[in-house]
């Protein structure tokens, strides 16, 4: 008899993580970066967020990882800081009127906020 294994634990908490690591590996595999530039550039977020007081449990990985993301997209001019801060507030504008467990989806106005 052979015992069954116990469920796994879902890799990512939310979904907007796994956009994170897929837009981060469709990046490497485009050539934006090498994977050994992402992960010295993603210890080196990690490093500094624990200097700022991050206590590395773990539930802030995501965020180190979206954030190196930023970081390298705009140090190798594939966006611009002031581009990636108008997204983000437009994403930002997108999920404030769209109703709880409905898809966000940007539109034209998101952009104007």
């Amino acid at each position: 008899m052979t015992s069954a294994a116990p469920p796994e634990e879902p890799v990512f908490a939310e979904p907007w993580q796994a956009h994170a690591f897929a837009l981060a590996v469709s990046l490497h595999q485009r050539g934006l970066f090498s994977w050994p530039e992402w992960a010295a550039a993603l210890a080196e977020e990690i490093a500094a967020a624990q200097a700022r007081g991050d206590p590395d449990r773990g539930d802030t990985y995501y965020q180190h990882w979206l954030a190196t993301l930023e970081r390298l997209v705009a140090a190798k001019g594939a966006s611009s800081p002031a581009e990636l801060q108008r997204y983000q507030q437009a994403w930002e504008h997108a999920a404030e009127r769209t109703p709880h467990g409905q898809p966000i989806a940007l539109q034209a106005e998101d952009f104007n906020g």
